[in-house]
């Protein structure tokens, strides 16, 4: 996987490896569209509580999270790398929220 997003080889994004974000390490990381990509092996089957908690964690730093199971890569390396490139359209799409009101009108 990292030999297909290093160097901005994606779309020209740029991706960093084992990035720390909220306490955790994302997989893989573009920080200007502020997405995640996450990398599961069987071992997350069992730790859906975690992996919840760790989401909410990188969310809450302003970042999106999308997981692909391992398998997913070696049976549609393509189709991952089509739904990262997408998601990262999506959440630089996505409009930036107001300020809050102020409280003065």
């Amino acid at each position: 996987m990292w030999q297909q997003l290093k160097s901005g080889r994606l779309n020209g994004l740029k991706f960093s490896r084992q990035l720390p974000i909220a306490g955790y390490f994302g997989d893989f990381v573009c920080r200007s569209c502020k997405l995640v990509v996450e990398l599961d092996g069987s071992q997350h089957l069992e730790a859906d509580t975690r992996d919840a908690e760790r989401t909410a964690a990188i969310e809450a730093a302003g970042y999106r999270v999308i997981r692909f199971w391992n398998n997913d890569l070696t049976a549609n390396m393509e189709g991952v790398l089509e739904a990262i490139a997408n998601a990262a359209i999506q959440v630089d799409r996505e409009p930036t929220p107001a300020p809050p009101a102020s409280g003065r009108g």
